[in-house]
C-alpha cells in the first residue's frame, strides 16, 4: 500500500467467461479480494443487460460490478485487476474493465442513462469509449473483440442507478439445511447476513420485528441504493422472492 489517500471506487468487469469456465461473478470475487489485500467483504451486483442477437455472449449478458476503498492510485489498481483478467479470463472471451473514481467529477446521469439504454438496445464499443472519454472513466479492453467494455461501463451506470442488479451468491441463513425452512426477524436477518434493508415488492420497506419466512435459495437484490432483501407475501406471511420476482433486477 502507498501512502495515498484513501478513495472510493467502482470497478466492473463483463464477458470474460465461456461455457465451462470460471464465471465472470468469481473472477470479479477474485479480483476484489486482490485489491482490498484479501479483507473484500463488499457485495458484488450482478446486472443484465440486453439480450440480442447482434451481442455476444455467453449465457445471460451480464456485467459483474463491485465498490471498493483503497489507498492504491489508479494506475495500481488497473495493474492488478488486468494481470487478474489476462490470467484468468477464458480464451474465447472478449473481456472489458471499467474503473471510476466515485469522488471525480463527471456527468452521473449520462453514465446512468448509458447504463439503463444498454439493457434495451444495441450499444457499440464506439458509444462506450466515446463516453468514457467524456466522463474521465477508465474503460479498456483485454482481448477478444473487446466487446466487453460496454457491459463493464453500462455496470457502472446501473450501480449508480441503485435500482438495479441482483447480489453475486445466496444468502445463507440456515434455511436450506432445514427442510421447513426458518423464520427470523427482520433485525436478524440484517445482522447475520449484513444486507442493509429487507422490501417488499412494491419498494416499502419492513420493520424490524416483522417476521419472514426464508426457504431454498434465498438471493438479494440492489434497491434503493442499498443491498436489500426482496420478499412478497404469501399465505399469510413473507416469504424470500421466488426467481420470476428477482428478474425484476
Amino acid at each position: 500500500m502507498n501512502n495515498e489517500q484513501f478513495k472510493s471506487w467502482l470497478i466492473c468487469i463483463d464477458d470474460t467467461d465461456d461455457i465451462g469456465t470460471k464465471g465472470t461473478g468469481e473472477i470479479a470475487q477474485e479480483i476484489a479480494e486482490i485489491l482490498s489485500d484479501g479483507a473484500h467483504r463488499s457485495f458484488i451486483t450482478r446486472h443484465q443487460l440486453y439480450v440480442h442477437p447482434d451481442i455476444p455472449y455467453t449465457s445471460h449478458n451480464s456485467a459483474m460490478c463491485f465498490y471498493l476503498e483503497t489507498n492504491k492510485t489508479l494506475e495500481v489498481i488497473k495493474q492488478l485487476a488486468v494481470a487478474h483478467l489476462l490470467e484468468q479470463s477464458a480464451a474465447a472471451s472478449d473481456p472489458g474493465l471499467a474503473i471510476l473514481a466515485c469522488d471525480s467529477q463527471f456527468d452521473k446521469e449520462a453514465l446512468i442513462r448509458f447504463g439503463l439504454e444498454a439493457k434495451e438496445q444495441v450499444k457499440t464499443k464506439k458509444d462506450a469509449y466515446d463516453l468514457a472519454l467524456q466522463l474521465g472513466v477508465s474503460l479498456s479492453e483485454h482481448g477478444g473483440t473487446g466487446q466487453g467494455v460496454i457491459g463493464a461501463l453500462a455496470g457502472i451506470g446501473l450501480r449508480l442507478y441503485g435500482q438495479d442488479g441482483r447480489v453475486k451468491g445466496q444468502i445463507d441463513l440456515g434455511q436450506e439445511r432445514c427442510e421447513e425452512g426458518v423464520e427470523l426477524s427482520v433485525e436478524e436477518v440484517l445482522t447475520r447476513s449484513g444486507l442493509d434493508i429487507v422490501v417488499d415488492l412494491s419498494g416499502q420497506q419492513l420493520k424490524s420485528t416483522e417476521v419472514l419466512h426464508l426457504s431454498n435459495k434465498v438471493k438479494a437484490v440492489y434497491c434503493q441504493h442499498q443491498f436489500a432483501l426482496l420478499v412478497y407475501w404469501n399465505e399469510d406471511r413473507w416469504c424470500n422472492a421466488l426467481k420470476r420476482q428477482l428478474k425484476e433486477y
